[in-house]
């Protein structure tokens, strides 16, 4: 196991480039299931979830090879092969294989997914979509069971906006018989992003980044090209750190669109930024304001966002308020940024802070993946050496951190841990 040590106070400075949507990855990849030829999907990021979905599309028949970060999947001779155990649990999104594999084989064995622990994600919503095609869905000792003699179109209420769910009942209903429709769907980017790879396979799919979308369904569909979108998170983290620890940082490879509330946000506080086509400059703010912030469904403030603001905020002259609307377990780095002198307290749904403050560098653990962000943020910002253990979390969603910082400037580096470290690690 490694940590990662961080050297603060030293000025951002650069072009750091956005790599390709973690939350498309995971979804992209299980689409590759439905064709009957070839896929490319271009522009992959590099982290463990892409890694273990590889494996996974190999266990069940797959031919899945790399050049570069283009990854071509060949799925002819895939197998609706029960996954119940073993890596399918180290992913969150691994339940897209469960839509995936029911569009494509009318049967899949999945094993409960894994991943950042965030408090209750339920996927009664999924197995409600896929009950409504015509699967019959049980739960078996931590694995999902789903059989259908057919699939059929069905018009799908989500009681709850939910992007894994929205994606997941596509994934299901582009080759069953007749139109499906989704109602109250999630409005994501990743959603367009799935729905340009399986409508290029020959879906027919209207709707998607609106909150109803309509499937007809087809009978096959044909491999194709695809190059993934930017991962927004990913650049939204980047502008954090730029606006925590820059003095001009521009972000490259990224879709300004997607980023508006984070940018009205950052401006209201008093950050410089210039927005171009597919970059972001973000300048050095001299004195800036506390702001409240709200997390909301797309296109409102990312919840993914919501634990690297926090560590922004401790800069921010003022009283700030923030409230994880999505997931209310969102707030495991708080206790971590008070250990650095942060001034936070949690009310319920809410973190309140004061500021500004100097944070000091101390050691601390990443419980997710963008708590992990959070406290590198704080790190980069913080008097002294911070050292961030977990960085298990971080590799699953971030590709190449160290090196896109060190390209900036940071005084960032892994080392290994000690026995006695990693004991410590076990018991905390």
């Amino acid at each position: 196991m490694e940590k990662l040590k961080i050297a603060g106070g030293y000025p951002l400075k650069g072009t750091i480039k956005v790599s390709g949507a973690k939350n498309s990855a995971v979804a992209l990849i299980p689409a590759t299931i439905l064709a009957e030829s070839p896929v490319t999907i271009e522009g992959l990021p590099d982290i463990s979830d892409v890694a273990t979905l590889k494996v996974l599309l190999e266990e069940i028949g797959g031919t899945v090879t790399f050049d570069g970060d283009d990854m071509v999947v060949d799925p002819t001779k895939m197998v609706s092969m029960p996954l119940p155990n073993g890596k399918v649990k180290k992913l969150r999104a691994s339940y897209y294989l469960m839509g995936a594999m029911l569009g494509r084989f009318n049967k899949a064995v999945i094993g409960l997914p894994g991943g950042c622990h965030l408090g209750p994600r339920p996927i009664d919503q999924h197995i409600k979509g896929f009950e409504a095609l015509g699967a019959k869905v049980t739960n078996e000792q931590g694995a999902i069971y789903l059989r259908a003699d057919e699939l059929r179109g069905a018009r799908i209420y989500l009681d709850v906006v939910s992007v894994g769910a929205t994606i997941n009942i596509m994934l299901a209903a582009v080759k069953a018989k007749g139109k499906t429709v989704i109602e109250n769907a999630a409005k994501e980017p990743e959603i367009i992003d799935v729905a340009t790879l399986l409508t290029n396979m020959g879906a027919k799919i209207k709707g998607a980044g609106t909150d109803v979308i309509r499937i007809e369904g087809v009978e096959t569909l044909n491999g194709c090209r695809h190059t993934i979108i930017p991962d927004r998170i990913e650049a939204g983290t980047f502008m954090l750190l730029g606006a925590a620890a820059g003095e001009g940082v521009l972000i490259d490879n990224v879709i300004p669109h997607h980023l508006e509330s984070l940018t009205a946000k950052l401006r209201e506080m008093g950050v410089p930024i210039e927005v171009g086509d597919e970059q972001i400059f973000i300048g050095k703010g001299e004195k800036l304001k506390a702001v409240d912030v709200k997390t909301l469904v797309y296109p409102g403030f990312p919840t993914d966002l919501q634990q690297p603001f926090t560590s922004l905020l401790t800069r921010a002259e003022g009283s700030s308020v923030v409230t994880d609307t999505i997931y209310s377990a969102r707030f495991k780095h708080i206790d971590e940024l008070r250990r650095m002198n942060a001034n936070i307290k949690v009310e319920g749904r809410s973190a309140i802070l004061n500021g500004p403050v100097t944070l000091q560098g101390a050691k601390v653990k990443a419980s997710d993946l963008r708590a992990g962000a959070a406290l590198v943020i704080a790190g980069l910002m913080a008097e002294g050496i911070t050292e961030v253990t977990g960085l298990e979390h971080i590799d699953r969603g971030y590709s190449n951190l160290v090196e896109k910082l060190e390209g900036l400037g940071a005084t960032i580096w892994r080392e290994k841990m000690t026995e006695e470290e990693m004991e410590q690690q076990k018991s905390l």
